[in-house]
């Protein structure tokens, strides 16, 4: 599961557009949101969407990060042109979050909605089961309030069908206890039926029968896009995190990632590194960056990355290109040599031989500038058809005069990584 956070934006849309469904009535939510960026017609916005010109509003980036009202970037009660206004003296204009500095570039308006009661509630996936959150101290100190929050697990098996969610909330509650029942269980089929990894309610409020969301934060599990693009909707995206911005490398494995089932991603650290794991598997990716790390070579590695998932011969080809063109854009300045490691575990289903051909095109392709940075290979890589696949990479590697090392399964999956550092 590959968990990537949406925009609220996106997240109330869908909460607008599915609730209803588990609910078994029509949810009140009705999604009266906008999101503006620089580009944005105000004149236009307007036109299109008459309640921003009929109540007051409420104004806030929407760009991943929390805690917006902490630092001061929340708008609350405003009409229409003071809030276009806010949002323009903000916009382009530089930021700092906690550490991180970044660009203000997108921003969420809603109508303002007046409440007294402030309430949490958070779904979140654990290799376990599912646990379900829930506070009557929802808002900016839900964290400061913690040992007043409920946890409430969710069997696997069983599934929300057997959890008593009305005994299991503050008796605190009085009339609203049943209300707020029947919205978790509705909320947590929603979640698991539109494959949310995450999904965080801070805060909600409470409108005669109605539930209204005021916050949210969700994460879904990307590698569903496949099967739930409709229901997430066409414009759904997933952006980078506040502060950084994808290289066009980084956009075009993200754009491979979403055309197929399989998975492909890429994270560049230092385009200048030496040391290039281009891994399969995502248990695997992770071992090998960490064993490049433990090994002292953390600021050589060029990126974090895998490929996983069965991809076609024509996808690998295309992850793989992108992975040989950052590499060999320059040589190393010290005239040290690159290290491509093409490594995995034992694949199950991924068939060695079909994705190896896919990165034999590449070699092809990219032999004279891999020359160009003296670049080394080595490979370690078994599963279905790995003798194949590991034959001919050997074979076409060897023709073209690149230095290659290639073993199979035998071969301890971090060992190669030390043989690669020497």
């Amino acid at each position: 599961m590959a968990q990537r956070g949406i925009r609220e934006f996106h997240a109330k849309k869908m909460l607008s557009n599915h609730l209803s469904k588990y609910m078994g009535k029509k949810d009140s939510y009705d999604g009266k949101i906008v999101l503006v960026d620089k580009n944005t017609d105000w004149d236009s916005l307007k036109k299109q969407e008459p309640w921003l010109s009929s109540g007051t509003l409420v104004a806030k980036p929407d760009q991943l990060f929390g805690k917006r009202g902490k630092h001061g970037l929340v708008l609350v009660n405003k009409n229409f042109e003071e809030t276009r206004s806010w949002i323009m003296e903000r916009m382009g204009k530089p930021a700092k979050i906690g550490e991180i500095n970044g660009v203000l570039t997108h921003f969420i308006i809603e109508p303002f909605t007046r409440h007294d009661t402030e309430f949490y509630v958070a779904i979140k996936t654990h290799a376990e089961g599912d646990t379900i959150y829930f506070s009557t101290q929802g808002g900016i100190n839900v964290e400061e309030n913690w040992d007043k929050v409920v946890q409430i697990p969710v069997p696997v098996l069983e599934g929300i069908n057997a959890v008593n969610l009305q005994s299991a909330l503050p008796s605190s509650l009085g009339q609203n206890r049943t209300l707020i029942a029947d919205y978790l269980r509705g909320l947590y089929e929603y979640f698991c039926a539109l494959h949310f990894s995450y999904l965080e309610i801070n805060p909600f409020a409470i409108s005669g029968n109605d539930i209204i969301p005021l916050d949210m934060v969700a994460k879904l599990d990307d590698t569903a896009e496949f099967a739930c693009s409709q229901l997430w909707g066409d414009d759904i995206e997933f952006p980078a995190a506040f502060g950084r911005t994808l290289s066009p490398e980084e956009e075009k494995v993200r754009e491979l990632d979403s055309l197929s089932g399989a998975s492909l991603k890429m994270t560049i650290l230092n385009p200048d590194g030496r040391v290039w794991n281009m891994v399969a598997g995502g248990g695997a990716s992770v071992i090998y960056a960490d064993t490049v790390c433990d090994l002292g070579y953390a600021k050589e590695l060029a990126f974090y990355g895998e490929y996983s998932g069965d991809p076609s011969t024509q996808l690998t080809y295309e992850y793989a290109k992108t992975v040989m063109d950052l590499m060999t854009r320059k040589p190393d300045p010290n005239g040290r040599p690159k290290t491509l490691i093409i490594g995995g575990g034992i694949a199950n289903f991924t068939d060695v031989a079909k994705t190896f051909t896919g990165i034999i095109m590449a070699l092809k392709e990219y032999a004279p500038k891999l020359k160009g940075v003296n670049a080394r290979i080595f490979v370690r890589r078994g599963g279905p058809n790995y003798h194949e696949g590991l034959a001919k990479i050997k074979s076409t590697a060897e023709e073209l005069g690149l230095p290659i090392q290639v073993h199979g399964p035998e071969y301890h999956m971090t060992r190669v990584i030390t043989d690669a550092l020497k």
